[in-house]
């Protein structure tokens, strides 16, 4: 009997079914199972477009406007364009006081809580349990203790007539009158790091800490085994393992500091009366409720936010970057 070895024609190959191997046709999905995750979603986004974003679009609008007290009254608006923008950027104050404070003092802020946080995290991982859990508790309460309080604290311990600070100085010879440390731009920020500093680095060592614990203990003995010091273990074995932990916290930690306000204002000097020691966040709220000026304070607003955004868009494209290497 003659065997048709002819090839199937798509008539032919479609009325016989698939062919075997072959794989199955994709299914269109209804509008139905598209829709369905985002119509579970927009409670919660319909939230936050109230929350967040209708905030920030209307800082925008304002930071287009000559916005005080007059058209708060009379409700009526009164565009200007970008000229906000363009006196902020002709402002010496911007150039000289308020970005390099606010940048140089991020820097030196996030440098010291990611430093500080994981030196604790890498002591409380070295810990038996009980120890971990006392260390833990003591620097939760650095952490929980809030900003105004944190703030007076510090400045209490370096007051200029009462403060520990002088007090111990002067007791050892080492000075012989009282010295105000919030009149220098340079101490006024020492105390102000101290402050970041001591309130930040919890998050970061326990941040680091949860991360440490997953690390695996059999390449850190065979690394050990192999003459590597701790130092070499450390950036060898657990910075790679943790990389996506410290963009995490270096992330979190950039954008808090560099909006820092209320460990500037709440300081003697920091609420405008010192104008050396102004930072982006502090000119914006002496701008805005110190002299009525709504729509240029929120231009110095919006140009903290996008300040902000760049460096955290370039942070996370740089470690992307790094992961496809």
């Amino acid at each position: 009997m003659a065997i048709d070895v002819r090839p199937e024609t798509p008539a032919v190959r479609t009325a016989r079914g698939r062919r075997p191997g072959a794989p199955a046709p994709k299914r269109k999905r209804s509008f139905i199972a598209v829709s369905r995750p985002w119509l579970l979603l927009a409670p919660a986004l319909v939230v936050l477009a109230g929350l967040l974003l209708w905030p920030l679009i209307r800082v925008v609008i304002i930071s287009l406007q000559d916005y005080g007290l007059r058209e708060i009254v009379s409700g009526k608006t009164n565009f200007i364009g970008f000229d906000n923008y363009t006196e902020i950027f002709g402002n010496a104050t911007l150039w000289t006081v308020a970005l390099p404070n606010t940048v140089i003092f991020a820097i030196l802020s996030v440098a010291g809580t990611v430093a500080l946080g994981t030196l604790v995290a890498l002591l409380m991982a070295s810990l038996g349990p009980t120890w971990r859990t006392i260390v833990g508790s003591a620097i939760m309460v650095a952490w929980a203790m809030p900003a105004v309080t944190g703030t007076y604290v510090w400045v209490w311990i370096f007051d200029a007539d009462n403060g520990i600070v002088n007090q111990v100085l002067k007791n050892l010879g080492l000075m012989h009158e009282s010295f105000n440390w919030f009149t220098n731009p340079f101490t006024f920020y020492g105390i102000v790091l101290l402050n970041i500093i001591h309130h930040g680095f919890p998050f970061v060592a326990i941040t680091v800490l949860a991360g440490l614990l997953g690390v695996s203990k059999e390449m850190l003995e065979a690394a050990a085994m192999d003459g590597a010091g701790a130092v070499r273990r450390f950036f060898s074995i657990i910075v790679p393992s943790l990389k996506q932990v410290f963009a995490v916290v270096i992330i979190l930690s950039t954008i808090w500091d560099f909006k820092v306000f209320a460990q500037v204002y709440l300081m003697p000097g920091g609420s405008g009366s010192n104008r050396q020691v102004l930072n982006l966040g502090v000119w914006s709220y002496v701008e805005s409720f110190g002299q009525n000026r709504y729509g240029f304070g929120s231009a110095i607003a919006v140009l903290l936010t996008l300040v902000l955004l760049a460096i955290t868009v370039v942070y996370v494209r740089t470690m992307l970057k790094e992961d496809k290497l």
